[in-house]
């Protein structure tokens, strides 16, 4: 990753804040240009921060598509009670030595985009059948740039979308070459759906929530899985609901580890803009990988 790229502490506090709103829809690109004049030189420079804070899909990638360690696919799934069929994108080891342990990568807010799918190939890189789902392509899938993601994504069914969701976990419970443990993790909107996904779907052993809505609260007792649960330290949208969600996690007797690190804002581990953190994000997929190593692997790493 390069130095020169933007970080977080280069921009006022109130432009992240306004960036924050924009990608969740709270207000929209004119509400964001509006808000960030005041700390820019005229509407091109309100657009040159919004710009700066757009994410970089081709500098941020780390694994390329055509990776020969891997094998890629995208792959269609019944989903009766949602949208019908469904849609992700599959990537595997090439050359594996036996039946490995699956991972569904939840996405963020704006569907399959580019970097979900760099994600992806990261987890498969890291010995996992790596599964993520598109809530997007009932609507025609990620159409290429974020604005009309964002607008698609708003457009949804969330209770057919959740239901997708709980078919892809379904389906990957004997998807071939699996060893039949399922872990997800998700950011972001992706982060809400790990954790009801957790809830919902007993078969999986573990479930890494970034910065994610809680689980139904009265869903937390039918939760199975370990949990890691990711948040930012700067994100007042989010963390408002972690007290109440821990209590319920506490009172139902579920496993679970917070890792919040100092400095961070909603998104840090996305290295496509400038809310990346680095060493946060480092540790956070460190975290991970020991959480689905110990719960996902036929033999204890």
């Amino acid at each position: 990753m390069s130095d020169t790229r933007p970080k977080a502490s280069d921009f006022d506090p109130e432009v992240m804040r306004l960036f924050d709103q924009y990608v969740h829809g709270l207000i929209d690109r004119r509400g964001f240009l509006a808000g960030a004049a005041r700390f820019a030189v005229g509407a091109a420079g309100a657009a040159g921060l919004l710009a700066a804070l757009s994410p970089q899909f081709a500098a941020a990638q780390q694994v390329k598509p055509d990776d020969a360690r891997l094998s890629t696919k995208y792959l269609e799934f019944a989903s009766p009670k949602g949208y019908g069929k469904a849609r992700g994108y599959l990537a595997r080891p090439a050359k594996a030595s036996g039946p490995l342990p699956v991972v569904l990568v939840a996405h963020e807010n704006r569907g399959l985009n580019p970097h979900i799918e760099d994600v992806t190939r990261r987890l498969a890189l890291e010995g996992y059948i790596a599964f993520a789902p598109d809530a997007l392509f009932p609507l025609g899938g990620y159409p290429g740039d974020e604005d009309t993601a964002r607008a698609q994504f708003a457009k949804l069914d969330q209770d057919k979308t959740r239901a997708d969701f709980v078919a892809a976990a379904q389906m990957l419970r004997g998807i071939d070459g699996g060893n039949g443990r399922l872990g997800v993790v998700g950011f972001c909107w992706g982060g809400g759906m790990a954790n009801y996904l957790a809830a919902h779907v007993p078969t999986i052993a573990a479930a890494v929530p970034f910065y994610g809505n809680a689980a139904p609260l009265e869903d937390v007792p039918e939760i199975q899985a370990e949990l890691l649960v990711v948040l930012a330290a700067n994100d007042e949208r989010i963390n408002a609901g972690w007290p109440e969600y821990e209590k319920a996690l506490k009172g139902a007797g579920v496993k679970y580890a917070l890792f919040q690190p100092s400095g961070t804002q909603h998104g840090f581990n996305n290295d496509t803009t400038p809310r990346y953190d680095e060493k946060a994000a480092a540790e956070a997929w460190r975290r991970m990988l020991a959480l689905f190593e110990r719960r996902l692997r036929d033999t204890p790493a």
